[in-house]
């Protein structure tokens, strides 16, 4: 099996993908994908990457556009998803979905933790770490320390709150939110990519 993956994937951040990919004999090669961080490398993905080095010229994003119906994101912990749907990445989170969607990709977020977190219903027993913080700041702002520590505008999103957003996205966009461990990652990709898996 091949598997491409997006060149936006910081390669330092996802040895352990990689060194799994490596002893279940997956190659993996690097190209720039529209949407997702991997697909399976099919025929009609090799034909793009055949003609382009016959012509020498690069791929780009949206020459793999319609040659692939599956495609996973992975997120490095739940804090990033958080920004991507709560935070400042939203516009450009949602615009990748509404890609996916508009393309009828099925995209999964793959959300690794070490929080214990398998499915969305778990979110509502995470507690953003963020918090902790927060609360000490704003602690400490009303007995009037801390001044020179700004309190930010708002207090860091709720496990309950990140639940319902991704319910929303799920019934909106038609993307699939997947949990696992860090060390299941490179297994779980392959699992969807291949549709073994998906709880729905």
């Amino acid at each position: 099996m091949i598997i491409l993956e997006d060149m936006g994937q910081k390669e330092e951040k996802h040895t352990a993908k990689n060194q799994w990919f490596y002893e279940n004999g997956i190659d993996v090669m690097r190209v720039p994908l529209p949407v997702g961080d991997y697909i399976i490398a099919n025929d009609k993905a090799m034909n793009v990457l055949e003609r382009k080095e016959k012509r020498n010229v690069r791929p780009k994003k949206m020459d793999f556009l319609g040659t692939y119906s599956v495609a996973v994101d992975t997120k490095e912990n739940i804090g990033e998803i958080v920004n991507n749907i709560c935070g400042k990445s939203h516009d450009r989170f949602r615009d990748e979905c509404v890609l996916a969607q508009n393309n009828g990709v099925q995209l999964y977020i793959l959300v690794e933790n070490e929080d214990g977190v398998t499915c969305i219903d778990d979110l509502s027993k995470w507690e953003n770490p963020r918090l902790y913080r927060y609360n000490k700041i704003k602690f400490m702002h009303n007995l009037g320390k801390w001044q020179h520590i700004a309190l930010p505008k708002r207090p860091p999103t709720k496990g309950e709150t990140l639940a319902k957003a991704m319910v929303t996205m799920e019934k909106e966009y038609g993307v699939r939110f997947m949990f696992c461990h860090p060390d299941e990652a490179g297994a779980t990709v392959v699992e969807l990519l291949e549709g073994i898996k998906d709880d729905g």
